[in-house]
């Protein structure tokens, strides 16, 4: 077999990126990439926010443009179509691609529980699952993972996707509009959407997965949530690259390990806050159980992720999955001591 040379300066980067040469000491392939998210201020992705505005990624040598879409789904086309390097977006999504033939890999958690509340309007006759059918239901982006979300708790109701209507309504104060508007019966959405309606007290909770116990109720334990996910030949061509992109993520666990709602509220823009700063810090106090502790996926909640999608996609009962193939873990591993 012939070996190109390519494949021997792939292999040297990667040699050099896991056997002890200081990342810190060597030049990003691409030190400016565009990453992409759907819905930056909501809280299921604090950890991109505060590896931002804390300068994590500066750190580590990258100038990371960050584009905002409106839900999941469109980030992760975004990705697909070339326009973004890396995305932000929720662990389920390397599952179906690599079920559509697409080898997307995510390489570190940064959420461990979903973080995803379903609720309904007060004034609707609407108080379980069940009650859902024909009902007008907003998520952030049809195909997001809030809308995997809601599509797997029907499913457990004997319901389909089918049975009612999926709006996209974004994650900020849109969303929350929509609601109050009455434009939409119910929503599947995240902090800090969630606890603003609650406060208000617009509305009833149907499934709240922001805690231990609602993971164990809803999905029987552990559910990842938001990774960091790419193109497995974007790893193979920027291996020090996506260390880099690691490590500034896997410091941002760490800061959110002591912080406080008021730490995070300081660093969040202003316009996050949703014109509430103790509404805001409440919201955070909610959605901190949620990230991950280690960066890194355990092997159950990879299998209580395929069991969810499985449950409401066809495609996927027929799809052989390869879980390890979905998540890359050597980069979490070789994360520097003390970030």
């Amino acid at each position: 077999m012939q070996i190109t040379k390519r494949a021997l300066l792939l292999a040297a980067a990667l040699m050099l990126a896991f056997a002890g040469v200081p990342v810190k000491a060597q030049p990003a392939e691409k030190p400016r990439l565009a990453l992409g998210v759907g819905g930056k201020p909501l809280l299921y992705y604090l950890p991109l926010t505060v590896a931002e505005r804390k300068g994590f990624f500066k750190d580590e040598g990258l100038d990371v443009s960050i584009n905002d879409f409106g839900g999941g789904a469109k980030s992760l086309q975004a990705l697909v179509g070339g326009s973004v390097d890396v995305v932000t977006g929720a662990y389920e999504h390397t599952i179906r691609m690599q079920a559509k033939g697409q080898d997307i890999v995510s390489v570190i958690e940064l959420g461990r529980f979903p973080g995803i509340v379903l609720v309904a309007r007060k004034d609707r006759p609407i108080t379980s699952v069940k009650d859902l059918k024909g009902a007008k239901i907003g998520v952030t982006a049809p195909g997001s993972s809030t809308n995997f979300f809601v599509s797997f708790l029907l499913a457990r109701e004997g319901l389909k996707p089918e049975d009612v209507a999926f709006v996209g309504v974004g994650g900020g104060a849109s969303a929350v509009a929509q609601m109050k508007r009455g434009e939409i019966d119910a929503m599947s959405n995240l902090d800090p959407v969630i606890t603003k309606l609650e406060s208000d007290g617009d509305v009833v909770v149907l499934a709240d997965s922001r805690t231990e116990a609602g993971n164990e109720k809803i999905f029987g334990g552990a559910n990842p949530a938001a990774v960091l996910y790419m193109k497995r030949d974007f790893i193979e061509r920027n291996p020090v690259t996506t260390q880099k992109l690691v490590n500034a993520f896997h410091r941002a666990l760490v800061w959110l390990k002591t912080a406080t709602p008021e730490d995070v509220a300081a660093v969040v823009p202003e316009e996050y806050l949703l014109g509430d700063r103790a509404l805001y810090m409440a919201a955070v106090k909610n959605s901190l159980p949620v990230y991950s502790r280690t960066g890194l996926i355990p092997e159950q909640g990879m299998k209580n992720a395929l069991k969810m999608l499985v449950e409401f996609d066809p495609e996927l009962k027929a799809a052989a999955i390869d879980l390890p193939r979905t998540f890359d873990d050597r980069f979490v591993k070789a994360v520097p001591a003390g970030k």
